[in-house]
């Protein structure tokens, strides 16, 4: 073990016992330096999450943090786990594995829209921790009523979640330009809009003056992501 509570070889943070107190200082749990670096990230984004500000929310070293937390990945997983214990699921899915997966898929995107930071860290890496394991073993027990391999289950679980992060983190990216923009709210948006208009009008474009002319908006980005999770799972409704 190095200086800085990092082992030699790889580790899974969930396999690591939680430190014990010695002396005089306080033990922190990882709930609480978890909990910690949400707020940090809920409140300045995810960039301004660093070892040493966590240290600080908790009242330690930075140092000492390295004896919970060896590296900062592993502060990203607890803060993965700790939101994914936000996941509202009923203790038994209803027998409807459509129904099912929409549920879990709306309530991602809740989640997201919550804590916006959160697109930025969903990866395959993060799904060992308890909170993580209890959504996919919630989402395989929702999948019985699917004929299919176990494998393909997990699949379609990390498609609705691959389409559920992509629309959110478009949607955190469009809102935070507006947030940000030194223009009155829609002027820039109704600026490119009219852009773009003129531009298909000119001729080079005609599917898309087409696909315009047919739709000319607004779009209902809450119906978009209603039909795009649809067709998701119109596609593993085999026989």
């Amino acid at each position: 073990m190095s200086a800085s509570g990092r082992s030699a070889g790889p580790e899974v943070i969930w396999a690591r016992p939680e430190r014990a107190g010695r002396g005089p200082r306080p033990t922190h749990s990882r709930a609480e330096i978890a909990a910690a670096a949400v707020r940090v990230a809920d409140a300045e984004g995810i960039d301004a999450v660093s070892m040493r500000r966590v240290a600080a929310e908790i009242g330690c070293a930075t140092m000492s943090l390295y004896n919970y937390v060896p590296r900062k990945e592993d502060l990203y997983e607890l803060m993965v786990d700790a939101v994914s214990a936000e996941h509202d699921l009923p203790a038994a899915p209803s027998g409807d594995w459509r129904a099912d997966m929409l549920l879990l898929a709306r309530q991602g995107r809740a989640l997201m829209h919550r804590h916006p930071w959160l697109p930025a860290l969903m990866s395959p890496v993060f799904g060992f921790s308890p909170n993580v394991l209890r959504y996919l073993e919630w989402g395989l027990a929702a999948l019985d009523g699917l004929d299919v391999p176990y494998g393909t289950k997990m699949e379609l679980i990390a498609m609705i979640n691959g389409v559920v992060t992509t629309y959110v983190r478009n949607e955190v990216f469009m809102a935070e330009r507006e947030r940000t923009s030194p223009y009155p709210p829609g002027a820039e948006l109704a600026a490119r809009g009219a852009y773009l208009g003129q531009v298909v009008a000119g001729g080079d474009y005609p599917h898309l003056a087409a696909a315009f002319m047919e739709d000319p908006g607004p779009i209902d980005y809450d119906a978009v992501f209603e039909r795009a999770l649809t067709r998701v799972l119109d596609g593993f409704a085999v026989a």
